[in-house]
């Protein structure tokens, strides 16, 4: 097994030379995998996940930051509760990043993400994170594009610094269908059990499904140096927790994660 070093920055940028098109991209399974299979697959993956965790946590060279990014809708929560559901709560944590507060607008933007990075040994989960603060600003017409240009360019510089500390950096884009969307909206008014969830904004911002995309494909394309966007298919709520299940497993599983030697 070869340890990686570094963030590679060059070989990721030629892999993201393409720009990636969100329309050209299916929201339903990439491959031909049943449900059952997928169910199948992910306990198994679990279980590699959990002995993973457990490494990492004894040997504290590395930790792991898990970026979870898509519409309102995609399912985000969902992938925190069913692919972290095998680890060990005493070394994973979970951050929501929601609309800033008082505090936060008067830091810089980066101010309330750096202080929720994980430490070595550690799993940290992002369910949304600074890329909101490109998005929103962009789509709601807050900012202009010399703004969020250097903002990009800030995260570029941030991520690639975690990375230099032994991060381990993942980033996943839950791509989720504009049908679908509405269909899970519709759910939340009807189901009691998701009532909760439901928020009249909500109807404003999947109405502007377009808008986010094109601005998500930007961020692919400026905001890729230290870590490639992984596009994950949302339609449906098992594979996408299987496919986000098997890139964390296939990821980790690059580096030289082993329990310490200890001198007896």
């Amino acid at each position: 097994m070869k340890e990686k070093a570094g963030s590679n920055s060059a070989c990721k940028k030629s892999i993201m030379s393409k720009k990636i098109k969100l329309a050209d991209i299916s929201t339903s399974p990439k491959e031909k995998i049943t449900k059952e299979e997928a169910l199948e697959a992910s306990k198994k993956l679990s279980r590699e996940l959990a002995e993973i965790q457990n490494k990492l946590y004894a040997q504290k060279k590395y930790d792991v930051l898990i970026i979870l990014q898509g519409m309102d809708a995609s399912g985000k929560d969902s992938a925190v509760k069913h692919v972290f559901s095998g680890v060990n709560p005493a070394g994973c944590r979970v951050k929501s990043f929601k609309a800033p507060t008082e505090e936060e607008l008067a830091h810089h933007f980066l101010w309330r993400i750096s202080k929720e990075c994980p430490e070595k040994g550690m799993i940290q989960i992002f369910n949304r994170s600074q890329y909101e603060d490109i998005l929103v600003p962009t789509v709601e017409k807050l900012a202009d594009d010399k703004l969020i240009k250097a903002r990009c360019e800030e995260i570029n510089c941030f991520e690639a610094g975690l990375v230099r500390n032994n991060t381990i950096l993942m980033k996943f884009y839950l791509h989720i269908s504009h049908d679908k969307q509405v269909e899970k909206l519709q759910e939340r008014k009807t189901n009691e059990y998701k009532r909760w969830k439901y928020q009249k904004e909500d109807i404003a911002a999947i109405s502007k499904h377009d808008e986010f995309a094109k601005v998500y494909e930007d961020i692919f394309d400026r905001c890729s140096e230290a870590a490639p966007w992984k596009i994950i298919p949302a339609d449906k709520k098992w594979y996408k927790n299987y496919a986000i299940l098997n890139e964390i497993v296939q990821e980790l599983e690059k580096y030289e994660i082993h329990f310490p030697k200890v001198d007896l």
